[in-house]
This record gives structure tokens, sequence and C-alpha cells, in this order.
């Protein structure tokens, strides 16, 4: 078994979308800004984020439920510099809910919401993983 992918069931699949291609900066695989499916990635190319309409999604499976309550996931991403990020991505509007602080003393952290309320943690490594 291989996994090949974590997808995020949206509602506003464009305004999803425009938020990890032009706020996060995330690469599409190809433009899909009117959906239903999309694949974004880093650019280190290594991991991907994947958006799927979530009406598209229940017509698929014939049940799913409109809209659920609540944080449903939370996608971390590795940063160089947690700082220099947060600046930047503020410039590009994105609005975070918990600005950068110590995680432990292996790491720092901070949190934003994409525009369907998935968490986005964001660690700047201070040690190697171990």
């Amino acid at each position: 078994m291989e996994l090949t992918q974590i997808r995020l069931l949206v509602s506003d699949f464009p305004t999803v979308y425009r938020f990890y291609r032009d706020t996060l900066g995330l690469k599409p695989q190809f433009e899909a800004e009117t959906g239903p499916y999309a694949k974004l990635s880093p650019d280190s190319g290594h991991a991907a984020i994947a958006l799927q309409d979530r009406s598209h999604m229940a017509d698929v499976l014939e049940r799913l439920g409109a809209n659920p309550a609540g944080h449903r996931s939370l996608i971390a991403l590795r940063v160089d510099d947690l700082d220099a990020t947060h600046t930047e991505l503020t410039s590009r509007g994105a609005v975070f809910v918990r600005d950068p602080i110590p995680m432990g003393d292996r790491m720092r952290v901070a949190y934003l919401e994409d525009p369907e309320g998935n968490l986005i943690e964001l660690q700047e490594w201070l040690c190697p993983p171990s």
C-alpha cells in the first residue's frame, strides 16, 4: 500500500484553490481554478495537497454531509524561516490565528486557516528531526 495524497473536501473550490495557489504559493500540477479537483505542491515537490469539490464527491459516494462543523483537518508545512514566511504570507492576505510561538525546544509554529477553516501549521524546525 502506498499513500498518494491527502485530499481536502471543499465547498467553495475556487476560493480555496486560489488560497493555496496565490496566498500560500503552492504550485498546481495543472490549472484547475473551477475544480472539481486539483493537486498543489510546495517548491520542494515532495508532498502535495489535493482539493476535491465536496458536492462532486457527494455525487460519487451518493452520501456526504454538506458542510462539516469545526476543524476537520490540520496540514503541517515545514519552512526554513518562520518569521520571514509569516511576513510574506501576511503581505499576501493570510490572516494568522496564532502568530509564531515556540513548540517545545525543537520547533516554532504559527497557525492560519484556509477559507473553509482547515488549520495550517507552519513549522520551523530548530533541531534536525530525530
